[in-house]
């Protein structure tokens, strides 16, 4: 059966370091857009407005509350408001707002629920105020990520191999976390395996998040993936006598790609996948 594997670097973590955990780690997401319409005017008369800024701005307070009073606070949840465009001048009252944001949960019934209750929220709100309110989930065709689930499983085969070739105390338990991975998509059909791979080096200062407009890569940290990535696949295949071969091939492709390219792709039986962050 096919069984991938997927490293991705993280900053945080010291070199030579892997964390991950059974279950989920990283949620489910969703986008969302709302076009929210009103009547422009002047500023200096907003009796003659719909003024659609202010129906926009109780829109974003009201979303806040479906995590703080809805949601069971077992069970993480987000919504974030991350776009916010309307109007052009400081003394005009725009005809219409545009907001968009994510949602993000650790199971498809929570999401599921996030996505009902935002698009009431929005036209709600918006009604409140004598606005009406189109809203899109499908904004300029984004995917809606399922939640990424480490097989129980493999996270002991994990654990096995990465305990024996970096040392059981670098092997390390993690909380799960609200970005998302595009390879959950594997995960939501297979039984795979995501964890991170760590290359903070405190000798040379502490490096950006991997989102930052400054981060920067330490390349010492790739020796470490490709040689955990060539591992997870040797000793997965070990259970069918082709370990010899596929070692062999793994540590060739680590050899010939992993040290000089910033994605390293390691594709075998079980698909040993080791990039870096997309999301």
């Amino acid at each position: 059966m096919l069984k991938p594997f997927l490293g991705c670097i993280s900053t945080r973590t010291p070199i030579g370091t892997v964390t991950s955990r059974t279950g989920p780690i990283m949620a489910g997401s969703g986008f969302f857009e709302a076009v929210i319409s009103g009547k422009g005017g002047h500023a200096a008369i907003p009796q003659h407005t719909i003024d659609p800024i202010v129906s926009a701005s109780n829109v974003i307070v009201s979303l806040q509350h479906l995590v703080s009073r809805e949601a069971d606070p077992l069970d993480s949840q987000v919504v974030t408001v991350g776009k916010f465009q309307g109007g052009g001048a400081f003394n005009v009252i725009p005809d219409s707002v545009t907001i968009g944001g994510t949602f993000r949960a650790f199971s498809k019934e929570s999401l599921i629920q996030l996505k009902q209750r935002i698009k009431e929220v929005i036209i709600g709100q918006a009604t409140v105020q004598r606005c009406s309110a189109i809203v899109d989930f499908s904004v300029e065709k984004k995917l809606f990520f399922p939640v990424t689930i480490n097989s129980e499983h493999l996270h002991e085969h994990f654990q096995s191999v990465a305990g024996d070739m970096l040392g059981v105390r670098n092997v390390k338990d993690m909380q799960p976390l609200m970005g998302s991975e595009d390879f959950s998509f594997f995960t939501e059909v297979v039984p795979g395996y995501y964890y991170f791979l760590g290359m903070q080096n405190d000798a040379r200062g502490k490096l950006e998040s991997s989102h930052s407009p400054n981060f920067t890569i330490n390349e010492d940290a790739l020796p470490y993936g490709s040689a955990l990535q060539a591992s997870l696949a040797a000793r997965a295949f070990s259970s069918f006598k082709w370990h010899t071969l596929i070692a062999y091939e793994a540590m060739k492709s680590c050899i010939n790609t992993g040290f000089n390219t910033m994605n390293l792709l390691l594709l075998s039986l079980p698909v040993n996948l080791f990039k870096w962050p997309i999301l």
